[in-house]
């Protein structure tokens, strides 16, 4: 069966004419979109596109194909926009959070969700920002709390919100309130895996290295464990959470704020009409950076 996934990646790779370029319209990696074109092709019993030197064209059965594809994905969007209008609960927004999204944020956008979209049923989800953003590309996802930078494929975005971090050390590492990171020596930073959100990642351990050229990094799978560890002795933990604290942990604030978390809001421009208006969005990321 054809799929609204298919549609997508064959509209996407005419237009592109680049597997890389139409992976990331998408929003999508490159293996699960050349598998999504080769189960097209055999649903339609043509090849639609010839392979070049890194470039795609569309085959005469392509461009016989490609404006019925186009009328079948508009026709998609507008049972999606039909279904919404139509809901007598109201729609359903789906929201996912970022797991470095503080819960106080977290919940201030799911409150702002209900309270500026009339009728609304409000769920929640937290995963990695690279999972947000497929979610909310293919539809599962309404909106999404990510962290920046990330590679959106096309998804619309909301200005990015700063929220201020600080530093968890073991007790007595540090006796001032306010501290500069290459004062924290000896101990390495607790970091999230990178593939949650590489360039975030990669902005974050840039901007370490610069601030703070000795003392390394360990990889731990969330806050808690990295709080565990300041709690142990055995590492420092950059956090926007205000309330994440334990007995034997030091909260400090950070000279010059050098790492703030960097979220923002994502949506897709054709699923979701009722978040389209200027101010419901700006509503939105009023309470993410709240």
């Amino acid at each position: 069966m054809i799929t609204e996934r298919h549609l997508q990646i064959f509209i996407a790779l005419a237009e592109e004419q680049h597997f890389g370029d139409a992976a990331r319209a998408v929003g999508i990696t490159q293996p699960p979109l050349s598998q999504g074109l080769r189960r097209l092709e055999a649903l339609v019993g043509s090849k639609l596109f010839e392979r070049g030197a890194g470039r795609v064209e569309l085959t005469p059965a392509g461009v016989a194909l490609l404006p019925y594809a186009r009328r079948a994905l508009t026709s998609i969007e507008e049972l999606h926009q039909a279904a919404i209008a139509r809901d007598p609960e109201g729609p359903e927004i789906r929201l996912g959070l970022a797991p470095e999204v503080p819960p106080s944020a977290g919940a201030a956008v799911a409150a702002a969700c209900g309270s500026v979209i009339p009728g609304s049923r409000v769920t929640v989800v937290t995963a990695p920002t690279s999972s947000l953003v497929n979610q909310v590309g293919t539809g599962r996802l309404t909106l999404a709390a990510v962290l920046h930078p990330a590679v959106l494929g096309g998804l619309e975005a909301g200005p990015v919100s700063l929220l201020p971090t600080w530093a968890l050390v073991p007790a007595a590492t540090v006796d001032t309130e306010v501290v500069a990171l290459r004062q924290l020596k000896g101990l390495p930073i607790a970091v999230r895996p990178r593939a949650e959100a590489p360039a975030a990642r990669d902005l974050f351990l840039d901007t370490l290295a610069l601030h703070r050229p000795d003392g390394g990094t360990v990889v731990v799978t969330d806050e808690r464990a990295g709080l565990a560890m300041a709690a142990a002795g055995q590492a420092i933990v950059v956090t926007a959470d205000p309330a994440l604290i334990a007995p034997g942990v030091g909260r400090h604030r950070l000279a010059d704020d050098p790492l703030p978390l960097r979220l923002r809001l994502v949506w897709s421009r054709t699923r979701t009409p009722f978040l389209r208006p200027n101010d419901v969005m700006a509503q939105l990321t009023e309470a993410l950076a709240s």
